[in-house]
This record gives C-alpha cells, sequence and structure tokens, in this order.
C-alpha cells in the first residue's frame, strides 16, 4: 500500500511506503535549524553530610548528555544539617522546589542520593506533584541498619545492636537517621517511636498512595558493594526479616504485598525498574559516569 505526501507544497508530490515516510518527514524535522529539541528540567538532591556542590559534576553529567536541560540542584540542608529531622528537611526542600516544579507543566524528573532520596519520596507521597520520573540512587528506602562511619560520627559509644536506645526516643527523634533506623530486632519499638519512615512506608495517610502514583517511572539504583546503606538491598526496598538478618525481597515486604503507598500498583504496570551494580561504593554512586550511562540518562531521554 502506498500514500501520497506533497512536501513541497504542490510543486511535486512522491509516494513511498507509509513507515519510509515517517521516516523523512522525522528527518526533515531533526535537520530543520529552527527546530529545538527540549528535555524535560530535572530537580538534583544531596545526601547526608554533603552539599548541592557535591552533586555538581552529576549535573554536568546530565547537561552534557543534555544541553540545555534546565537542572535544579537544591542547596539546602548541607553538611551537619542534614542530621536536621527528616520532616523538617521534606518541607523545606518541598518550598525550595515548589516553583521550579509548578513552572513546568510537562513534569519534571527528580534524582535524589542517598538520604535525599527518602527526601523526596516523602515529597512524592505528600503533595501532588508533576514528577514524571523518579530516580532513587542509593537511598536507604527500606531503612538502615548497619554499623557506618556516619553512625559511629554521631555515636561513637554505639554500635548496630544498641543504637535503638539512642534514636528510639524523642531525642534519637530529632536526629535524621533516627527516622529511618530500622532494628529487624525491635520492631516494636520501631514502630512506636520511629516518626517517618513507618508513616510512609505503612498507608498511614491514604493520600500518601494517591500522590505517589502520580509519578510514572520509579526507578532504583543501588548494589552489593556500597558498603553504607545496609542491608543494600533497602536501596531496592528490600529488608531484613524479623528478628534475622536474612534479607527479603521488595516483592515480601508488607508494605508491597498490601500496597500501602502505591509500590505494588507501580510495579505491576512495568513502572518500577531495579538497577543492581555491582563494583560502586556508597560515595561514587552521583560520580560514575558509567552508572550515569547505564541507569539513569535513558530514563532523561
Amino acid at each position: 500500500q502506498t500514500t501520497t505526501f506533497n512536501f513541497f507544497s504542490g510543486r511535486s508530490e512522491m509516494k513511498m511506503e507509509p513507515q519510509m515516510a515517517l521516516y523523512g518527514l522525522l528527518l526533515v524535522f531533526l535537520c530543520h535549524p529552527g527546530i529545538v529539541i527540549t528535555y524535560r528540567p530535572v530537580v538534583v538532591l544531596h545526601g547526608i553530610l554533603a552539599s548541592d556542590a557535591s552533586m555538581a559534576g552529576f549535573v554536568n553529567y546530565i547537561q552534557t548528555a543534555h544541553p540545555g536541560t534546565q537542572v535544579l540542584n537544591v542547596d539546602g540542608y548541607n553538611d551537619i544539617l542534614s542530621f536536621v529531622p527528616m520532616w523538617d528537611q521534606m518541607k523545606g526542600v518541598q518550598a525550595k522546589i515548589k516553583s521550579f516544579v509548578d513552572d513546568s507543566p510537562d513534569g519534571v524528573h527528580m534524582i535524589c542520593y542517598s538520604q535525599g532520596g527518602l527526601t523526596c519520596r516523602a515529597i512524592l507521597q505528600s503533595f501532588q506533584t508533576n514528577v514524571h520520573t523518579f530516580v532513587s540512587l542509593s537511598s536507604p528506602q527500606a531503612g538502615q541498619y548497619g554499623d557506618t562511619d556516619y553512625l559511629n560520627f554521631l555515636f561513637p559509644n554505639f554500635t548496630k545492636e544498641n543504637l535503638y536506645l539512642a534514636l528510639y526516643n524523642d531525642l534519637g527523634q530529632d536526629v535524621s537517621v533516627g527516622n529511618y533506623w530500622n532494628d529487624p530486632y525491635h520492631q516494636d519499638l520501631y514502630y512506636q517511636h520511629c516518626n517517618y519512615l513507618p508513616l510512609l512506608n505503612n498507608g498511614t495517610n491514604p493520600a500518601y498512595k494517591t500522590n505517589f502514583l502520580n509519578v510514572k517511572q520509579l526507578v532504583l539504583i543501588g548494589g552489593p558493594d556500597d558498603g553504607v546503606i545496609t542491608p543494600w538491598e533497602s536501596s531496592q526496598f528490600g529488608f531484613y526479616e524479623d528478628n534475622s538478618q536474612t534479607v527479603a525481597d521488595m516483592k515480601s515486604q508488607n508494605f508491597y504485598t498490601k500496597d500501602s503507598f502505591g509500590l505494588r500498583t507501580l510495579d505491576m504496570e512495568g513502572k518500577v525498574a531495579r538497577y543492581t551494580i555491582p563494583g560502586v561504593v556508597h560515595t561514587n554512586w552521583h560520580q560514575n559516569q558509567s552508572v550515569f550511562d547505564c541507569c539513569i540518562k535513558p530514563w532523561l531521554d
């Protein structure tokens, strides 16, 4: 079957197969000097004990791959202020990005690293946004339970086995890490005292699910050599079973099976991508060109 396309306003006509005609039109479109390809704007948020300056190289990855992309590299809760309680950080970051997001009617992408991924997720659950793709880059989405340099800096006299004594109380909940410290051996105290992550995970507010389902694509990136996120599978919503250090996959978690905040729905709709990358330590995720090229850039196209 053939069709007729008039490329020269009636001066001449060409008959070609529809598929070839489409390719021809696309070529004309791409080569026309007046055509400008634009990309969705991007919000970038740093992790714990870091600042917007630490993400400058990552912003360069984005703008080199997609010249002209508007990027908001959030400046806030930098360095020691990253230990401010998570709800306060969520509200502060949301205020910083609101006008940038609202001025992008076609949607924005949100790329959030480490603890920043939990801040961004709370924004997506708490507010109606037009975020198209949410990239969670090595973030403890199911919680944290491990001895790390960050914890040793804050609590030099504690280990993961007894840190619940410092964190599962009013004072401990004034520290960001306490808001997502998930001790598998003290789950009763976790649910009793932890005032952030259990609320996000367990459907305490129906709006959390409605809002989260506005996301068009969720990208979860982590790997076994991370060395900070513990277990590393938390970056993909996996976590330890109760009273155990055996890791259960995302699909075995109660918040997934009950679809408490919409994660299972997104997954069943094919909107969840998980990347497991070996050989990358936690402090290098946002500085690794290969990680960007394989796992992030395709979702920004």
